[in-house]
């Protein structure tokens, strides 16, 4: 069986589905609050930049309806492929690592995306800052913890019984 096929064999799908939700909504909305007190800009700059993944630059400096779509659709879709990750490297572990593994795994996606998405586009820098590593930290442990809520696959080692009498 290759690995491919474990995951879709021993993921609750559902609850994947569902955690990644959770998990966009939690990080969409701390940045929406947090990042006009921190950077003094306004909210919807962060759904510009989202869109520019899609759009390009341009998009940062565009006020249109289409563009904040747009970046809602992109923040959900990356959302789930973050949330799918989080998901395979946790489950069957229980609430409690689900929580804190999910947040640590929230801090290395944070770095993947400091150095990637700032060298491919670098737009980007602007926006760096702690508020963007705590929402990153509160998306994991949301995406861990509401997954393990729903994943019905939570005892991490499969116990072998010998039966055999000796």
């Amino acid at each position: 069986m290759t690995l491919w096929e474990s995951v879709q064999k021993n993921m609750t799908w559902r609850g994947v589905f569902i955690a990644s939700i959770a998990a966009g909504t939690v990080f969409i909305v701390s940045n929406l609050i947090l990042t006009p007190l921190v950077l003094d800009i306004q909210p919807p700059v962060i759904l510009r930049y989202f869109a520019s993944l899609l759009l390009g630059s341009d998009a940062v400096t565009d006020d249109g309806a289409f563009v904040q779509v747009i970046g809602l659709v992109i923040h959900f879709v990356l959302s789930f492929v973050f949330t799918l990750l989080i998901t395979i490297v946790i489950h069957r572990w229980g609430i409690l690592v689900g929580i804190i593994g999910g947040g640590l795994l929230g801090v290395a996606i944070y770095g993947i995306n400091l150095y990637t998405f700032t060298v491919i586009f670098e737009w980007f820098f602007a926006i760096e800052s702690n508020v963007l590593l705590l929402s990153h930290i509160l998306f994991g442990a949301t995406a861990g913890g509401v997954y393990e809520l729903f994943d019905h696959y939570d005892i991490p080692f499969e116990l072998e019984v010998n039966d055999e009498k000796n």
